[in-house]
């Protein structure tokens, strides 16, 4: 019974191995992805040194426009004065065009952060399934020894 509980946890952890591999590859693959579309976009602002590419360029200049946002309005309510937008009123079509700005960095941030914890996920999974191979073969050898007592 030790022995084909050993082996049950022994292909137990080859499927936990293989979920973390692909979450790691996945993490670095959208990471990548991500970094590849920044670039693309050439998004330059002050207080970030070159194209931002990376969460914490990201985060910076979202903050960044965020500020510069509010000195327009400090919230779209305010900015509109209880009327309708109007795309042909500078003032609220450059605040529309911020706050697309601000939520295309965010997201950006939110979404490196992920493809950080789906990384941390399979690294997890990856050394969780080293153990449970480790235990499942110590306990597959100990079931070969000992016959079922009964």
């Amino acid at each position: 019974m030790i022995k084909k509980a050993g082996a049950f946890i022994i292909i137990l952890s080859v499927f936990a191995l293989v979920i973390g591999i692909v979450f790691v590859q996945q993490g670095f693959s959208k990471e990548g992805y991500l970094v590849r579309a920044m670039q693309e976009e050439q998004i330059e602002l002050d207080g970030v040194n070159g194209i931002i590419d990376t969460a914490e360029e990201a985060q910076v200049a979202g903050d960044t426009v965020r500020e510069h946002r509010h000195g327009i309005a400090p919230t779209y309510g305010d900015l509109l004065g209880g009327e309708r937008f109007n795309p042909e009123e500078p003032a609220q079509l450059t605040y529309a065009q911020a706050l697309n700005l601000e939520n295309y960095l965010y997201l950006a941030v939110a979404s490196f952060g992920l493809a950080t914890v789906v990384k941390g996920a399979g690294a997890f999974m990856i050394l969780t399934s080293l153990a449970m191979a480790t235990a499942g073969f110590g306990m597959w050898r100990i079931g070969g020894q000992f016959p079922a007592s009964g």
